[in-house]
């Protein structure tokens, strides 16, 4: 990966992170009746996300509402840190885990769209590593009655759309072999010394858990793409989403560290202590009060990191990732700054999974998935408010997000507890669609 020197490197990192060319913006306010939400329904927000906090669940979190490119509702909750009893505050700074996905999907199409590649390219074509990649396949040896393993040649190669939709059978880190031990260990891909490029070469040498095209199995495939991205526009991959992303959208607080003059913005996290069960009943199912999380999962994004993570790496604060969902809520524009066209932002927000197989962290039921996002199959199939062809996704530490196009409706929720569940992404959606008195022409 190229390395930044000499006054691009300056120029980039003042431009993301302080002086006077970065500048928070937000989105044109609006009273929530005038685009018909009721402000009484929104404030249920308040009345759920405190009795959390007072259940020592959560320590704070940011919840935004906007609709019809307005901000309806934008309000803090609880505390940054406990420890120093600091106010949750609304520029805090938040480990996004996965909802750096969705930024990475945009930062690929708007790749897509210079002709720079075809979702029906070979990911070979442009990595050769992931040529002749072979298949583990387990089967019980009716000798021993144990599971075996075996690798057999991948049926054909995987696909940009394959990376995209999590379906080139690559996996995740708590994939287990059939000894019961992590799948990706013996590779090498969790050395802190690898750059991106490094890393990709050493997760291609492990052989694939499905056949590419097969199963929906939640993986490293966008931090595959985020390698991609690196080739196609011949940038690093922080360059280019600053460049072409956060710039453009005015997002200066998102990227892959926290600067030390914002260092104090970033919000503690937390996780249950025990952690407990997690399952459909969500956060209730989790163990007791919130302890901070020390080492691991709570590095403080001080530095660039070698290995920027596509799939989880980045940091935000609520309104800069507020942004991004109303361009993609505009049909790929914001404030005069067009992104995608109309047509991929509809690419992006289709169901390309369809009656696929689904493995490890797949949709919950009745729902589709697009690129890098669930997508809602709507009210029927899913049980719930969301209107069909709405999309959402959520981060490993309990951020959730999500668009609703057909009314014009994003929702943002911020918080920092270990392990996310269900729980918080069904809540943003149910209390900020509850809230809609006046619904959009069909």
């Amino acid at each position: 990966m190229k390395a930044f020197t000499g006054f691009a490197a300056a120029a980039l990192v003042l431009a993301l992170f302080g002086g006077a060319p970065a500048r928070a913006q937000g989105l044109p306010a609006a009273a929530p009746e005038s685009v018909g939400l009721s402000k009484e329904r929104l404030d249920r927000f308040k009345t759920l996300i405190e009795q959390r906090i007072g259940e020592d669940k959560l320590a704070g979190a940011v919840v935004l509402v906007a609709r019809r490119g307005k901000l309806a509702y934008f309000e803090t909750f609880g505390l940054m840190d406990k420890a120093t009893a600091r106010p949750m505050a609304k520029d805090a700074i938040f480990r996004l885990y996965s909802m750096t996905k969705p930024i990475i999907a945009v930062a690929a199409m708007e790749l897509y769209e210079e002709g720079k590649f075809d979702l029906r390219d070979p990911v070979s074509a442009y990595l050769p590593e992931f040529a002749a990649m072979k298949v583990a396949v387990t089967k019980t040896d009716p000798a021993t009655g144990k599971p075996r393993t075996s690798l057999v040649p991948a049926a054909r190669p995987i696909t940009i759309l394959d990376l995209l939709r999590h379906t080139s059978g690559l996996g995740y880190y708590a994939t287990k072999d059939d000894k019961g031990k992590p799948f990706y260990e013996p590779y090498g891909i969790n050395r802190p010394d690898l750059d991106l490029a490094e890393w990709v070469k050493a997760l291609a040498k492990a052989p694939l858990i499905h056949q590419p095209g097969t199963t929906f199995e939640y993986s490293y495939s966008i931090d595959v793409v985020g390698r991609l991205i690196e080739i196609w526009s011949g940038q690093p991959l922080e360059q280019f989403l600053a460049a072409r992303v956060f710039t453009p959208l005015h997002m200066p607080d998102t990227g892959f560290f926290v600067p030390p003059e914002k260092h104090d913005r970033l919000a503690t996290l937390y996780s249950p202590d025990p952690i407990g069960a997690v399952d459909d009943e969500g956060i209730r199912a989790l163990g007791g009060p919130i302890v901070p999380v020390v080492g691991g999962q709570a590095i403080a994004f001080d530095q660039n990191p070698r290995h920027p993570s596509g799939g989880g790496g980045l940091v935000s604060t609520t309104m800069d990732y507020g942004r991004f969902l109303q361009m993609l809520a505009n049909g790929g524009e914001l404030d005069g700054v067009r992104l995608l066209s109309p047509k991929t932002v509809d690419l992006i927000g289709t169901d390309v999974l369809g009656d696929l197989a689904q493995g490890g962290g797949a949709p919950w039921t009745g729902d589709g998935f697009g690129l890098t996002m669930e997508i809602s199959r709507g009210p029927g199939p899913t049980g719930t408010l969301s209107t069909r062809g709405s999309y959402d996704w959520g981060g490993l530490a309990s951020t959730q997000m999500f668009v609703d196009p057909q009314e014009k409706l994003v929702g943002v929720l911020m918080t920092q507890v270990l392990p996310s569940s269900p729980y918080w992404g069904r809540m943003l959606r149910q209390l900020a669609t509850q809230a809609i008195v006046e619904e959009e022409p069909k």
